[in-house]
This record gives C-alpha cells, structure tokens and sequence, in this order.
C-alpha cells in the first residue's frame, strides 16, 4: 500500500514538473477565462441588456464568474489527461505497466496530476474574480462557507472529468482524437450548463437537455456558492451536490477500472 502511493506520488510530481515547465500552458488557462469575462461579459451587459432574473442587476460579467470557474477546471482537467498520449507514444507508459506496480497505481497518479492542476487553475481565476473590480460576488452564506463549498465543488468536477478522460484515453488511440471527441462531447454539455445563460430562458426542449447535463450540477451549485444573492430559482445545494458527488465517485472509478493499453 505504501508502495503504491509512493509510486503515484512520484507520477503527480512528474507530471506536476512538466506543467510547471509550460508556462504558457499555465498563464493561457487562467487569462483565457478572465478575457471571456471581460470581452462577453462587457459586450453583453452593455450591447444586449440581459433582463433575466438570474442576472443580477443585468451584470452579466459577474454572472459569467461562476461558469468561468467551472470552465477552467473543465478543460484544464481534460487537457492535462493528454500527458498519457506522450507516455505511449514515447515508451514510457509500456515500462510503467512493467514495473512491479498494478494499472490502477499508475492510473491514479495520471488522474492525480489532472485533478491538482484542473482545481488548482479554477481557484486562480476564482482568486482573480473576487479582486477585479466590477465583478460582484455576493457569497449569500458568507464567502468562508461559500468558498470551501466553490472548492469541494470544483474538486468533484475535477474527479468526474479525470475518470472521463481515463475512459477515453484509453479507448482512443491518438491525441489528436481525443481532443475531437472531448471537444464534440464538452463544448456542448458545457453551452447546455447554465455558465453562459440561464437555462429558464432557453426552449422547453433545451431546458430539459439542460438538466441531464452533469456540468448544469455543478455551475448551479457553484451559482449558489458564490454569485447568487439568494437560492430562488436554482436547484438547490442538496441535488446538486448528491448528482455532482454520485457522478464523480462512479465515472472516477471507473475509468480507474480500465486497464490501460501500452500501444
């Protein structure tokens, strides 16, 4: 057991390393959502005048933070799963599996480096969000209570899309495939969430895609945590939290449950 937590230890920090090393990786992350914030937000609040109740006061830059946050652990979390393509590709991966420690141990340590730089950029950006002026938090149950809800929250969502990357790492042969489908498969669950628009103000047929969407959970509860000045109209910390913490315990488990291919 020792040896084995040792072992994915060693992963994360080589992983953790590689990141550290790509600095443009790491600055584009974070100024990525923040210029989303600005550019959108500015545009939108100004140029289209958004009147629905969710959008306070028509400030949708500030109701843009929540989404961003979950945005950034989003493709973050993904994108750092692409580590294992250059494994296989290099070599690496195949004398992993030849080392004395199960699939699953070298697996967690991947999922493990995904996880810590997905959470660790969202906070970042959350960070940034409450100095910039002109974005307003309201932090409803006071920002201690709301911002360990934003980080449990934020962590969840980084486990459920660090098992989801597992199980399509290890069923897509290249890279380059398996940005076309998490790209295919994200960008719409992430549009159909809540982060951009309130799902009230959409058609009937949308809503309800809305919310079997898994991500709509956790930009809801991130909405309750942080932005909303009250929890009228949203589904509510108890939903969210059990659909958020269900999925992310069995999409991670599973995708730990997949033995990797070296080739």
């Amino acid at each position: 057991m020792i040896g084995a937590a040792v072992a994915s230890l060693a992963l994360l920090e080589r992983d953790l390393r590689a990141v550290a090393r790509s600095r443009s990786q790491l600055y584009s992350s974070v100024l990525f959502p923040l210029m989303l914030m600005a550019l959108l937000g500015a545009g939108v609040s100004s140029g289209l005048a958004p009147n629905s109740p969710r959008i306070i006061d028509g400030d949708y830059t500030s109701f843009l933070a929540p989404g961003m946050i979950a945005m950034t652990a989003l493709f973050s979390s993904t994108f750092s799963s692409a580590g294992f393509y250059r494994d296989r590709e290099s070599g690496l991966l195949r004398a992993m599996l030849a080392s004395p420690y199960s699939a699953r141990t070298i697996l967690f340590g991947k999922a493990l480096s995904a996880i810590l730089i997905g959470s660790s950029q969202a906070f970042a950006v959350l960070a940034l969000a409450v100095v910039i002026p002109g974005i307003d938090l309201a932090w409803q149950f006071g920002w201690l209570g709301g911002a360990a809800t934003v980080v449990i929250t934020v962590l969840a969502l980084s486990f459920m899309l660090s098992g989801l990357s597992l199980l399509l790492a290890l069923r897509v042969k290249t890279m380059q495939g398996f940005h076309l489908v998490f790209n295919l498969v994200l960008f719409p669950l992430f549009f159909l969430s809540g982060a951009f628009f309130p799902l009230d103000q959409v058609p009937g047929w949308l809503e309800v895609i809305g919310y079997i969407n898994p991500l709509t959970y956790a930009v809801d509860l991130l909405h309750y945590a942080c932005y909303a000045p009250s929890p009228d109209g949203l589904i509510g910390p108890r939903i969210d939290g059990l659909v958020l913490g269900g999925l992310a315990l069995i999409v991670f488990a599973l995708g730990l449950s997949r033995a990797p291919r070296a080739v």
